[in-house]
C-alpha cells in the first residue's frame, strides 16, 4: 500500500504574526509542522503499519518548508517530496491543490498511490478547503473530517461527527482522506527515529518537473499545460490593531450593576 500524506509548514501559533510589504504573512521565522497535519501523518503511518507499504510526505512551499517533511519523516514517513518554486508563492487553496495533485500524479508514475491523507485544515488559513479541492483535482472520492478510520482490504471506512450525530462513510481506494485532531494521538519521535529520518530521501521538484505553469505562462506563449496560481487577489491587508487596556471596576457594592451596564452599553448581551 502506498500512501501520500500532505503536510504544511506554518507560523507557530504562539509566535507574533506579521505582514510583509506585499500584504502576505511573513514566514520562515518560527514556522513549524502544521499541528493538524501531525494527525494526518499519524493516520498515514498507522495505516501503512497495518496494511504494509510506504508513506511519502509531500509539501509545497519555500526552502524552509522542507522542515515539515523532515518532521513527518521523524514520525515514521518513509520518503519525502518538496515542491518549491517562486512561481507558486501566494497561491490560494485551488492553486495549492493543483500543485499537490500534480505531485501525487507524478508519484503515481513510479507506483500506484492508494491513499492521500491530509489534516482537516491548516492553522494559518483555516479554510479547511484543501482536502476537497485536492480530491476534485485528482478526481477521487473524498472522506473528510474523520474522527475514526478503519481499513478493511480496499475499503476505507470513517466516522465523523456532525452536531450530535455520527456519520459512517466508506469508499474504495484510491481516495482522499482528511482527519481531525480527534482521530488519533500523534506519536512523539524518539532519538532513534530522529536519527533514522536523516537518512531518508527528500526529492525536490519545481513546476517544470510537474508539467505545471503559472497562470500567465500560456498568455506568454508557454506550453498548454496545467496552471497554478491564485484565483483570488488580496486587495488590502493591515495588521490587527493593538489591544487596549481594559477598565477596572472597583466593587463598592454596585460592581454587578456597573458590569451589567457595560455589557448592555457595548451590546455584548
Amino acid at each position: 500500500m502506498r500512501i501520500v500524506v500532505c503536510v504544511k509548514h506554518v507560523p507557530d501559533l504562539q509566535a507574533e504574526r506579521t505582514l510583509g510589504p506585499d500584504g502576505r504573512l511573513v514566514r520562515g521565522e518560527d514556522d513549524v509542522l502544521n499541528e493538524l497535519d501531525e494527525n494526518a501523518v499519524e493516520a498515514a503511518v498507522s495505516l501503512a503499519e497495518q496494511a504494509g507499504g510506504e508513506v511519502v510526505a509531500v509539501t509545497a512551499g519555500p526552502d524552509d518548508a522542507v522542515d515539515a517533511v523532515r518532521r513527518a519523516l521523524q514520525m515514521g514517513a518513509d520518503a519525502g517530496v518538496h515542491v518549491t518554486d517562486e512561481r507558486i508563492a501566494g497561491s490560494d487553496v485551488l492553486g495549492t491543490a493543483r500543485v499537490l495533485a500534480a505531485a501525487v500524479r507524478k508519484l503515481g508514475e513510479e507506483a500506484p498511490v492508494d491513499l492521500v491523507v491530509t489534516g482537516m485544515a491548516s492553522m494559518d488559513g483555516l479554510t479547511a478547503m484543501l482536502p476537497s479541492a485536492l480530491a476534485a483535482a485528482l478526481e477521487l472520492p473524498q472522506l473528510t473530517l474523520a474522527s475514526g478510520v478503519r481499513l478493511e482490504d480496499r475499503t476505507l471506512t470513517i466516522t465523523r461527527t456532525i452536531g450530535e450525530a455520527d456519520e459512517v462513510l466508506a469508499a474504495e481506494l484510491p481516495a482522499v482522506l482528511s482527519v481531525t485532531d480527534q482521530a488519533n494521538e500523534p506519536r512523539y519521535p524518539n532519538f532513534r527515529a530522529i536519527m533514522a529520518a536523516k537518512k531518508r530521501r527528500v526529492t525536490i521538484w519545481d513546476l517544470d518537473d510537474l508539467a505545471l505553469a503559472t497562470t500567465g505562462a500560456e498568455a506568454d506563449g508557454g506550453p498548454e499545460v496545467g496552471t497554478v496560481g491564485a484565483g483570488t487577489q488580496v486587495l488590502t491587508a493591515a495588521p490587527r490593531p493593538a489591544r487596549t487596556a481594559g477598565r477596572i471596576i472597583t466593587d463598592s457594592g454596585d460592581a454587578g450593576a456597573q458590569l451589567a451596564a457595560y455589557l448592555v452599553e457595548n451590546k455584548l448581551v
